[in-house]
Formats: C-alpha cells, structure tokens, sequence
C-alpha cells in the first residue's frame, strides 16, 4: 500500500494553492511520516519537496433521522499533508485524464 492515498482538490485548497502555487495537499495514511511523505510525491510525480506539514484529523460524528429511528455513526480519521515545492517545480493532477 502506498504513502499518498488521493490529491486534496477542494475550494479550500484550490484558493491556498492559487495564493501560494508551490503548495498542494494530499490525504495520505495515517501512520506516514513527513520523511516518508517528502519521498514519496518526490517519487511519483518527479518534483523537489521542499517542507511538508502535517495535521490528524479526528472522525467526526454523525446522525441521521431515518423511518426506523435514529441512526448515528462515526465517519474515519484521516491524515492531511500540505506539500511546499521548490519555486520552479507544479504538479499537473489533471494531465492524464
């Protein structure tokens, strides 16, 4: 299994990466380190990583209100990578399709 489990392309991080477009998130396992992370998007897409930052993110709740009842769950955790690249170096998510 893999480092990198799926790029980040929401309007969240589509705004950080226009303002600053070095940086791209990614959604990687939770038990990765930044070493491991660097090492790994440097492998696949062929770039220069500069800093990597990290944040864990806990499973939120939820709930619904069903005929049945009332049925509640936990949606999984998850780990968040934000990947600074060096000035001439951009990722093209988009290129293969």
């Amino acid at each position: 299994m893999g480092i990198l489990i799926k790029p980040i392309i929401t309007e969240k991080q589509t705004k950080v990466t226009e303002g600053m477009p070095n940086r791209y998130g990614f959604r990687v396992v939770r038990d990765a380190n930044k070493f491991q992370i660097k090492n790994a998007v440097e492998e696949m897409y062929g770039v220069k990583v500069v800093s990597v930052n990290t944040m864990n993110y806990d499973g939120k709740r939820s709930m619904r209100y069903t005929k049945g009842g009332i049925i509640s769950g936990k949606k999984p955790a998850f780990k968040k990578a934000i990947v600074t690249l060096a000035d001439d170096q951009t990722i093209d998510f988009f290129s293969n399709i």
